[in-house]
């Protein structure tokens, strides 16, 4: 499948790094972009992504403000799941594909989790496709490491003509986002185990930007259908 590959763009701010993503996708669905497939790879400001559900919850004004307090900006994200905390020192990928007809989410999940595993794994990592009691933003096709620590998690959005998936990799130390996702998660009424955010740092013994950012695009840009 011919693949775009978008690495080191400039982002603006929380907000225009998601529209950003909204913007490939329909740009893959309406056939401006002539590839199939678009691999994205950027590091993000400081960002509390939310999503549309939980911006109907009664703490949702709750939850922005802690996020601001602590220096992150809120936002609502065009893909589903729950809240996550990220900044620069994390990777955030997307991933869009041309679809003729519909197919279920899960076929992407799945394929794009197998992948994943397979660039983590690369990296020394102990990954695998699964979720963690506890999580943050749960999900079956989370990867996690060791089955301990949530390394991964993706959600995914659609249109007619095409389908994003996007993602984020913790590198360094993730106490600062476990201490915002906590404040967010309390106001939205949402548990949660912060033991399970894991980061690549502690499962892998390469983890230069460059390193991960060229596994992930990698094992994205070549995976099959």
């Amino acid at each position: 499948m011919n693949t775009l590959v978008l690495r080191g763009e400039q982002v603006r701010d929380a907000a225009s790094a998601l529209d950003r993503s909204t913007e490939l996708l329909r740009a893959v669905a309406d056939g401006t972009i002539a590839e199939d497939r678009v691999v994205r790879v950027y590091s993000p400001p400081p960002t509390v992504a939310l999503s549309r559900r939980e911006s109907h919850l009664p703490g949702f004004d709750r939850a922005t403000a802690a996020a601001a307090d602590h220096g992150f900006t809120p936002v609502v994200r065009p893909t589903g799941g729950r809240a996550v905390a990220y900044d620069e020192s994390c990777i955030v990928f997307d991933l869009v594909e041309r679809e003729h007809g519909q197919a279920a989410p899960s076929l992407l999940f799945a394929r794009a989790g197998a992948a994943l595993v397979s660039a983590l794994s690369s990296l020394g990592a102990d990954a695998r496709v699964g979720d963690v009691p506890g999580e943050y933003c749960p999900g079956e096709f989370s990867i996690n490491a060791r089955g301990a620590v949530k390394l991964v998690g993706t959600s995914q959005r659609s249109v007619r003509g095409a389908r994003l998936l996007s993602g984020m990799v913790p590198l360094s130390a993730v106490d600062h986002l476990v201490d915002v996702l906590s404040e967010v998660n309390a106001a939205l009424g949402l548990e949660w185990d912060a033991a399970t955010f894991g980061t690549l740092r502690d499962e892998a013994s390469r983890v230069r930007r460059v390193v991960v950012e060229d596994a992930l695009i990698g094992a994205l840009a070549g995976m099959g259908r």
